[in-house]
């Protein structure tokens, strides 16, 4: 596998092996070895599975308390995903890194505790699948705004599309206003 650094140090993108034939492909989507020699030490609790249709936005969202760090990949479609940085002492506190998943380029993105993720659907439907290392703790979840126009995150959604959102991420506010972590 090829770990690929971002612009935020914590977050990595993983460019599996994927072995192909007549049959189809193989891959390895986690390796507790391969993954602790590439700085991933975590251990998983939870998994889940959204699966949603174009223009579905989820995010940008954390948990204030039980922080989560995930291990997100696509198995069906194509997401635009995002990654905020919301670690007050973090000298990439605010900054967001973004990256293309899909069924066919086989990435899978480790987000760690302290951030902030979202995605928006590009494909007429995408099946979005993801390890988490705390349990969901509703009363402890947060959301930023998707369009924050201080995070000047360039989602690829046309002008004249509105992406469809839960009412909590249609209220969600500001970085500036939201609470972080120390």
């Amino acid at each position: 596998m090829k770990c690929i650094p971002s612009a935020i140090p914590d977050v990595v993108l993983i460019e599996p092996r994927v072995f192909g034939d007549e049959r189809g492909f193989f891959l390895e989507t986690w390796n507790r070895a391969a993954f602790h020699k590439a700085g991933i030490n975590a251990e998983f609790v939870q998994d889940n599975h959204s699966h949603s249709r174009r223009w579905t936005l989820r995010g940008l969202h954390y948990q204030i308390q039980h922080a989560q760090g995930k291990l997100v990949r696509v198995t069906s479609g194509e997401v635009f995903d995002v990654v905020v940085d919301v670690r007050r002492s973090s000298p990439t506190f605010g900054r967001h890194v973004t990256f293309d998943l899909s069924a066919e380029n086989h990435r899978i993105l480790w987000v760690p505790p302290g951030c902030a993720h979202g995605f928006v659907v590009l494909s007429e439907y995408a099946d979005f699948v993801y390890k988490c290392t705390d349990y969901y703790h509703p009363e402890h979840e947060r959301s930023i705004l998707w369009r924050d126009p201080e995070l000047a995150i360039r989602w690829p959604i046309p002008d004249n599309v509105t992406p469809t959102l839960s009412d909590r991420d249609a209220r969600a506010g500001s970085l500036r206003d939201a609470e972080c972590y120390p």
